[in-house]
């Protein structure tokens, strides 16, 4: 088994495991290796350091990651703290942000981008002027709270400017 450290063009970086060299060889060829992240096709293969077994104790070696969620006040999470504690987590972290970016990417294929007129379109849809969809757009926090005392469900997500070329 190799397990080699690879990135995109985009610095994601993330391991893929291979049965030999010449899979991965003959999959990057194949052009089906793809970052977990961005789905880019152009992965280039990083420095790695090798893995030496130690023997002795095990007590060294942290068996798993754990991660713990620490609530707010009455169960409010936006007091959320979370905390990594054990070996190396950056395959964690990689896993988290391609579950993120996989989300965002299901969620911006969905719906229809209808820009600055976000709140005016979802009046529309709320009072059966428009057709019932699944829309995303750009207004301000007070507008976005007149909407929700209108009944109008609608939720703010955050859209980092990096992170916008990779979801579409």
């Amino acid at each position: 088994m190799k397990v080699y450290n690879l990135a995109c063009p985009l610095d994601h970086r993330f391991e893929g495991w291979f049965a030999s060299e010449q899979d991965y060889l003959a999959q990057q060829d194949k052009g089906i290796l793809a970052c977990p992240l961005c789905d880019s096709a152009e992965i280039t293969r990083m420095p790695s350091a090798p893995h030496i077994a130690k023997s002795g104790s095990s007590k060294d070696i942290p068996s798993s990651t754990e991660l713990t969620i620490s609530k707010g006040q009455a169960g409010n999470l936006s007091g959320e703290v979370v905390a990594l504690t054990g070996g190396d987590h950056s395959h964690l972290e990689a896993q988290v942000q391609a579950a993120f970016l996989k989300g965002m990417r299901d969620l911006m294929s969905r719906s229809e981008d209808v820009g600055n007129t976000f709140a005016e379109e979802a009046r529309r849809i709320h009072y059966k002027e428009s057709p019932e969809r699944s829309i995303r757009g750009q207004t301000t926090l007070d507008e976005a709270e007149a909407l929700r005392d209108e009944g109008i469900e609608v939720m703010a997500v955050p859209l980092m400017p990096s992170l916008k070329n990779t979801l579409q």
